[in-house]
């Protein structure tokens, strides 16, 4: 029994110690859990007070954005009231100084007539004085009359003798001979610096030709300088080749770097001009040799009027035209070089061809050319109009002229667009510059950019192309 029991004190003991021991770990599972609340407990609350923190900063930065845009406004209508009161007041002093003027002219203008209305009645009843006031008035009638169709007798006379001839269309030498003199000494004081180094020999001006061709020129620039210097006869000239290659402005860059007198005619005024036209070649001419310093004259579009005597629809007065110029050139002349242009150098008469001395090919602008062009358009048409600046009129009566922003148009797109732009001329390239001014001009905020220019560049070459393809269609609907 005693063992029994001791067993069961034994078995009660180890129950107790299992239960004490489960309790203590029930105990210990429920403060770890109680912890875990309290942790989840603590982040939660923290997650809020950092949300709620996160949206009170919010609110303040809406609220500081939203008094400095009504501040921004307060200001803005502050400026404005201001401006409009400013304004308000310079109306008033203008209209109370434009009534002020107003009143003293209307003033002014009464008490003349009065005076001349006393004198009127003082005349009108004045025998005496009516007649000397009648016989008064018609001698200054007459005096005014005469005056004005003897000055208009002399001035037509000293215009046929020293004024330039109806055929010039332009020239260095101006219209009368102390105004050449006049223009000549306004470009020096404005600052010729084109002009200097086109004499010097350090530039060609805005002209941009074939290497080869443009050494040529200024050889024959030389030469003919040397001429002038030694007194011997100049020689004639032939520049042939498609339109807008530069013949025009190579006459005129050659003339100034010889040092001589420039001088341009058409071809194509000689024959509206009838029987007339001989009389006024002969008046060229003389006023030609008149130039102290030696005439360039050029003549534009020469196959107008010096094609081939031959030719069935020439009339009578061309003819004799023709044979005038023949005339006058027969001999070298040591005051005139004669400069004839023409895009179809075979139609010219054999006695005019026979007058030349020196034939220059002008061809259509190469790649390299065409890529000085473009830069050289580029420059005049949009880098140089930001540079210039208005007058004084233009600037109190124009507004300001917007500015032109060039962005991407790097060298490598120039030379795209000259690769592209095969077959065109010199003036050609100059028309398509233009028309990338007027794009940009156009468009909203007045920017050039490589997407505008390269779709006017492509817009301009479909439209040669289909300019070509419509002259070969022409030609051969001719044939």
């Amino acid at each position: 029994m005693a063992r029994y029991e001791d067993e069961l004190a034994r078995k009660r003991m180890q129950a107790e110690n299992e239960a004490q021991r489960t309790r203590n770990q029930e105990l210990v599972k429920m403060q770890e859990e109680s912890s875990i609340r309290r942790e989840v407990a603590r982040r939660a609350t923290e997650e809020e007070i950092q949300a709620q923190r996160r949206q009170t900063e919010r609110e303040k930065a809406e609220i500081e954005r939203e008094t400095i845009r009504v501040k921004a406004m307060a200001e803005a209508e502050g400026r404005a009231r201001e401006s409009k009161l400013s304004e308000d007041v310079n109306r008033r002093m203008l209209v109370d100084r434009a009534n002020a003027e107003r009143e003293k002219w209307v003033s002014a203008i009464n008490t003349t007539f009065d005076h001349i209305g006393g004198g009127l009645r003082m005349i009108l009843t004045d025998q005496n004085k009516l007649v000397v006031a009648v016989g008064g008035i018609t001698a200054l009638a007459a005096g005014i009359y005469t005056t004005r169709e003897g000055a208009k007798v002399i001035w037509s006379y000293v215009d046929r003798v020293l004024g330039q001839p109806s055929l010039i269309r332009e020239s260095s030498r101006g219209k009368y001979p102390w105004s050449g003199s006049l223009s000549r000494v306004f470009s020096t004081l404005r600052g010729g610096g084109k002009e200097a180094a086109s004499k010097n020999g350090k530039g060609f001006g805005d002209v941009i030709l074939h290497p080869s061709l443009q050494k040529r020129i200024e050889q024959l620039a030389s030469a003919t300088a040397n001429t002038k210097s030694h007194q011997a006869p100049f020689r004639n000239m032939l520049f042939y080749g498609p339109p807008g290659t530069g013949k025009t402005m190579a006459a005129r860059e050659l003339a100034r770097k010889s040092g001589l007198d420039y001088a341009l005619m058409t071809g194509g005024d000689v024959a509206p001009l009838g029987a007339q036209a001989v009389t006024k070649i002969h008046q060229l001419f003389d006023w030609s040799k008149k130039s102290k310093r030696g005439l360039l004259l050029f003549i534009d579009e020469a196959d107008a009027f010096l094609c081939e005597r031959n030719k069935t629809y020439m009339s009578e007065a061309q003819r004799s035209a023709l044979n005038a110029l023949l005339f006058r050139t027969g001999d070298q002349s040591k005051d005139i070089v004669l400069a004839l242009a023409t895009n179809r150098p075979g139609d010219l008469d054999s006695a005019v061809a026979d007058r030349v001395d020196e034939t220059l090919e002008f061809p259509l602008p190469g790649e390299e050319e065409r890529f000085k062009l473009l830069n050289l358009y580029l420059d005049k048409y949009i880098t140089k109009t930001n540079l210039k600046k208005p007058g004084l009129l233009q600037s109190l009566f124009k507004k300001d002229q917007q500015k032109i922003e060039v962005k991407g148009v790097t060298e490598d797109l120039l030379k795209e667009a000259a690769a592209k732009t095969k077959g065109f001329s010199g003036r050609e390239i100059a028309k398509l510059m233009a028309s990338v001014q007027a794009a940009v001009y156009g468009s909203a905020d007045c920017l050039l950019d490589a997407n505008l220019f390269r779709e006017v560049i492509d817009y301009k070459v479909a439209e040669h192309l289909q300019r070509k393809k419509l002259a070969g269609t022409d030609t051969g609907n001719k044939k």
